[in-house]
């Protein structure tokens, strides 16, 4: 029997070094070249948070979430947006994003990058222009359900001073 996500996710970063992966290390998890994670790192798409590069010989350290970076800019050029854009989504959630980047939910439509925020979708490309609301039907449902309950049946007290009367 399997184990439950939570065991599996405390193994994993278990398993994640205190000191960081290497370069080689962290292109090969993502499934870029080298040479792609060296051009990024130059170019400032993104810079190791760890252990940066200073002169010949020196080596970079890639964080847990440096890699889960790596990873969404792979997903998203392997989508078909250009890397330019990609700098530009990277911007935006870099200075929008507070909390934790595996929590943003991205849409990708064709060319379009959208951040799920709040119950919106924001193009990031637009520089945070709102595209659409997004209606969750789970809430839907969850607000029809309510609706239909029974109102809850409030047994009747007589006023004070009022005369009750028995029957039977």
């Amino acid at each position: 029997m399997g184990e439950a996500p939570d065991d599996e996710a405390r193994e994993a970063a278990a398993a994640i070094p205190d000191e960081g992966f290497s370069g080689t290390r962290s292109a090969k998890v993502v499934g870029i070249t080298y040479r792609q994670l060296d051009y990024w790192a130059r170019t400032d798409l993104i810079r190791p948070s760890i252990a940066d590069a200073e002169g010949s010989g020196s080596r970079r350290k890639y964080s847990y979430n440096d890699l889960l970076e790596l990873k969404a800019i792979k997903k998203l050029l392997d989508a078909g947006i250009k890397l330019e854009q990609v700098r530009k989504v990277f911007e935006y959630l870099r200075e929008h994003v507070t909390t934790d980047i595996a929590s943003a939910h991205i849409v990708i439509d064709g060319g379009s990058v959208n951040l799920y925020d709040d119950g919106q979708l924001i193009d990031v490309l637009q520089r945070g222009q709102g595209v659409l609301n997004v209606l969750s039907m789970g809430g839907v449902k969850s607000e029809l359900e309510d609706d239909l309950r029974p109102d809850p049946v409030v047994p009747a007290t007589p006023e004070p001073g009022a005369v009750v009367r028995r029957t039977g």
